[in-house]
């Protein structure tokens, strides 16, 4: 495997780790509303950063704007349900050793799914016996 398959997968499960204990440890004096605006802010600030220090500048950003689409759009508003779900399930009681793995399993059996019917990929027996084992890994997580 070369490094530049494996450094995306760590940067997610390492920023995933930071992610779900910083959304568990929100002071709950903050409304979840206005600490989404700071983060969001941080968020802003450090894309930019990395957009002009790595980022692909062949185009303009004024002509990057342009290839905006429904998509861009869908993945702002699903970050802010990620963002709301985790603070919200957290506030309400979930553990964290709980709670990404049980959102987790299912998201695999959905995404599985969606892979089949949106994408044509094929659903294998491999994939089938995931599917029951994340089953099974949920019914004994909530048991």
């Amino acid at each position: 495997m070369t490094f530049s398959y494996l450094w995306p997968i760590t940067v997610l499960i390492l920023s995933n780790v930071c992610y779900q204990v910083t959304a568990k440890k929100l002071p709950e004096q903050i409304d979840t509303f206005i600490a989404m605006v700071i983060t969001y802010l941080i968020a802003a600030v450090i894309s930019l950063v990395l957009y002009f220090t790595i980022g692909n500048k062949e185009l303009t950003i004024s002509q990057q704007l342009t290839h905006i689409n429904w998509a861009t759009i869908l993945l702002g508003v699903s970050v802010v349900g990620l963002e709301v779900g985790a603070i919200f399930a957290y506030k309400a009681g979930w553990e964290i050793s709980i709670l990404s793995i049980a959102q987790s399993a299912v998201l695999a059996i959905i995404l599985i799914l969606v892979g089949y019917f949106f994408f044509k990929e094929a659903i294998t027996a491999d994939k089938i016996i995931g599917i029951l084992i994340c089953l099974v890994g949920l019914y004994f997580i909530n048991k």
